[in-house]
């Protein structure tokens, strides 16, 4: 039994941050909680947390409620972050691993472990203040990660990395998957969402809008989405009616729809135009399910 999410609702003060939320997430999936501000993610993280309670419903982890006895059992990356400016990396992250439960040798040899992982040894030394903002994620990071937890839990994980750094973290997301973790996170880059994430669920307003595997979400949101290029003008495909959106790009266009079998009627329209090198139906990107699910003004 992994994490289980039954029928949760949390209110405060009368407004409801989360909505009859039901999910369930096995041991060892990679998990994806999106929504926009203020959607509820972070509310029902700090429930999985044994932070808060739920006003009706329950979170259980391998069948028993989360609380402060088992909150060894579980590892958290919150979005605001929380380190010690004034302390050297190393006594931090011993303090915070001995708050864990972790021995001092034990968690002296994580500490190294992880350094290395992520190329900075030369840190541990150093206090939290003098490091950039990437470096302070790592060991933001590290802190969730050094105790071994079974649950982790990754509130915008990315944030302030460089490309570089967003890759070593993938990779160190997938080590503790392999390592059998179960990892639910929440980022607002979609691009990171779907190359990580089995499955997801998108909330709206405390409720899911979207819940299931990515490969599922995107097939039942069809292909709405036509790219052509062609030796002749393609400006007139806007004025077919269903054609949503034209974007153009330096050797092709690139057609939004209102449904799957519009298709069919557009690549009748171009026979006999001229050469057409490609007629694609591409499956939509989880940003854009996102933005319909969600909406465009949701930050």
């Amino acid at each position: 039994m992994g994490l289980s999410i039954r029928e949760v609702t949390k209110k405060f003060a009368g407004a409801t941050a989360v909505d009859n939320l039901s999910l369930e997430i096995p041991k060892g999936e990679l998990f994806g909680l999106l929504g926009g501000n203020g959607a509820g993610k972070t509310t029902t993280f700090r429930m999985a947390l044994g932070l808060l309670s739920p006003t009706d419903g329950e979170v259980l982890w391998g069948g028993q409620k989360l609380d402060y006895k088992t909150s060894h059992l579980v590892g958290y990356l919150p979005e605001e972050r929380g380190l010690y400016p004034n302390i050297k990396v190393k006594d931090q992250l011993l303090y915070l691993g001995r708050l864990k439960g972790m021995k001092k040798k034990e968690c002296i040899a994580q500490i190294e472990f992880w350094l290395d992982f992520f190329k900075v040894p030369e840190y541990a030394n150093k206090k939290v203040e003098e490091l950039s903002k990437g470096n302070q994620q790592k060991i933001q990071f590290i802190a969730a990660v050094q105790h071994k937890p079974e649950l982790i839990i990754l509130d915008e994980p990315f944030s302030g990395l460089d490309p570089v750094n967003v890759e070593l973290l993938k990779k160190a997301v997938y080590f503790l998957k392999d390592q059998g973790a179960t990892i639910v996170f929440s980022s607002h880059r979609m691009e990171h969402v779907e190359e990580l994430c089995e499955n997801l669920c998108i909330l709206k307003k405390g409720k899911s809008v979207v819940t299931g595997s990515l490969k599922e979400v995107k097939r039942s949101y069809g292909l709405k989405k036509v790219i052509i290029q062609a030796d002749f003008p393609l400006d007139e495909l806007i004025n077919i009616e269903g054609v949503e959106r034209m974007e153009k790009r330096a050797h092709e266009v690139e057609l939004s729809i209102s449904n799957e079998q519009l298709s069919q009627t557009i690549f009748e329209y171009l026979q006999g135009k001229g050469f057409v090198n490609k007629f694609e139906l591409a499956e939509p990107s989880l940003n854009e399910i996102f933005i319909e699910k969600v909406g465009e003004g949701h930050e």
